[in-house]
């Protein structure tokens, strides 16, 4: 075997369940990998130790007949992740060091499955950003490049670390999280696939809050059933987070390679704006005809609301982060620094640990919930973030997916409208309603555009409808063909 780090999850299980390859091979081979690749900053902290003695238990298992669901598949964890003994930031100065006593529910599913750890991929700090530049640890580089220009871009965010290392091949998966498009914008901008499952699919304990009315954890793969084998490992009902929802885990590896016959495909009008681009047009045009041809019927519907969802959005999304990232006080844990008066170090802790990013958020959340402004600003929001549901309820009595693009560009340079945050927060224009409503969205590729960079197409299923999705989306992925080795 060549290069076992190009294989999808589903080929290396039937390797290592013929005994072609161990999990210790795979995993050696993608620390290797890792290592020639550190130019990509696509993880945070590395670890091999633990990585190579979770692979040796993992060998052990399949000997004697006991395999899981990932039995022996190397990952890389988002750092938002707490990993028990693990450093675990947030991408944050602020989180420097510290290593919870304590494992997320959503990696201890993995473990339980048998995946291995390669180590804590980077991100924005706290998930807050759409291009993986706010990182305290470092931008990330997008493993793509457009055709004959070496400048660095970027490969989105939040997930960021999660994308590029799951595109050139420095983890087989990854876990993300997604508040308004952190893991579909990055799959969309690194050529992957990223599903954020409907809100409540997945446990949130023990991963670091951003915005918890919309914070959910997902997979980033490089196939649509990767993806749906990997979700079917992540979920379940968790009794310790409140938001869970108590909804049995179907088996969503049988809807990839189902038949869409007489499904209903809607289009939403509110997603063509003026002045998007033709690649993306033509792109979303080309997904359509290829459910068309699979036997779907193409539905026009409508989504009124839209053009309040990120203003909607940029108002729940900091309010909530205001409160959650309050915790973090130099006191019990991470960075302190000291001060005169318990206020003084409260205030210099907050300033040295949080970035120009999150502070900004956490002054325009505080603002928000401020007496006098509440009412004219986040409880007005919440209003607005009803009737998005509720648009979203009434294009689904015709629809039973939708399509959209994923993100309104191909990837952008590094450095690029780092200063212009308005500029930053459209990136998530077609992604945001999805979060606000809690519905499942999947991107995948579909094609590349005339510089060479990957474009994703977005599907937006019913609550707890994933399987509508995975069906939907594995008959795009087939037609499309997509080369995901042009990134090495």
């Amino acid at each position: 075997m060549s290069d076992v780090t190009r294989l999808t999850m589903t080929e290396a299980l039937a390797l290592l369940n013929k005994g072609e390859v161990t999990s210790v091979d795979l995993t050696k081979a993608h620390l290797a990998g890792m290592e020639s690749a550190r130019n990509l900053n696509a993880y945070i902290t590395e670890t091999p130790e633990k990585a190579l003695a979770m692979a040796g238990e993992s060998d052990k298992r399949r000997k004697a007949g006991q395999t899981g669901l990932l039995e022996g598949i190397p990952l890389a964890i988002k750092d938002l992740f707490c990993t028990e003994g693990v450093q675990t930031t947030a991408g944050s100065h602020i989180l420097e060091g510290f290593k919870p006593a304590y494992e997320s529910s959503v990696t201890t599913n993995l473990w339980n499955q048998g995946a291995v750890m390669l180590g804590k991929a980077n991100l924005d700090e706290f998930a807050m950003g759409s291009s993986n530049m706010t990182s305290y640890y470092g931008a990330v580089k997008n493993p793509w490049k457009r055709q004959g220009d070496d400048r660095d871009l970027v490969p989105g965010g939040s997930s960021g670390g999660s994308a590029a290392a799951v595109a050139a091949c420095l983890a087989m998966g990854a876990t993300g999280t997604d508040t308004g498009g952190s893991i579909r914008q990055p799959a969309a901008f690194c050529g992957i696939v990223g599903i954020k499952p409907t809100y409540g699919r997945c446990s949130r304990f023990g991963i670091v809050a951003f915005a918890s009315s919309l914070d959910q954890a997902g997979p980033m793969t490089r196939t649509v059933a990767d993806a749906a084998l990997m979700l079917k490992a992540m979920a379940g009902h968790d009794p310790k987070d409140s938001t869970s929802a108590p909804q049995s885990v179907p088996d969503f590896t049988k809807s990839v390679g189902a038949s869409i016959k007489g499904l209903k495909v809607g289009v939403p009008k509110e997603y063509k704006p003026d002045g998007l681009s033709a690649e993306i047009i033509g792109a979303w045009d080309k997904g359509l005809a290829w459910l068309k041809e699979a036997g779907a019927e193409i539905v026009e519907v409508s989504l009124p609301h839209t053009k309040y969802a990120l203003a909607t959005y940029y108002i729940v999304a900091p309010a909530e982060a205001s409160s959650n990232l309050a915790r973090y006080d130099g006191v019990r844990f991470g960075l302190r620094v000291p001060g005169n008066s318990l206020d003084e170090m409260y205030m210099k802790t907050r300033a040295e640990g949080f970035g120009r990013e999150v502070k900004r958020r956490i002054l325009i959340g505080t603002y928000v919930l401020s007496a006098g402004y509440y009412d004219a600003y986040y409880a007005k929001a919440q209003k607005l973030r009803t009737l998005i549901a509720s648009d979203f309820r009434q294009a689904f009595e015709r629809a039973d997916v939708l399509l959209t693009p994923t993100a309104p560009t191909p990837a952008f340079g590094l450095g690029e409208n780092l200063d212009d945050p308005i500029t930053m927060y459209l990136n998530d224009v077609f992604t945001i309603p999805t979060s606000l409503a809690g519905l499942p969205g999947l991107s995948l590729p579909v094609g590349l555009s005339s510089d060479g960079l990957p474009l994703g197409l977005q599907l937006i299923g019913r609550p707890f409808d994933e399987e509508t999705v995975f069906k939907a989306a594995h008959v795009m992925e087939t037609a499309a063909q997509f080369k995901r080795w042009e990134a090495r």
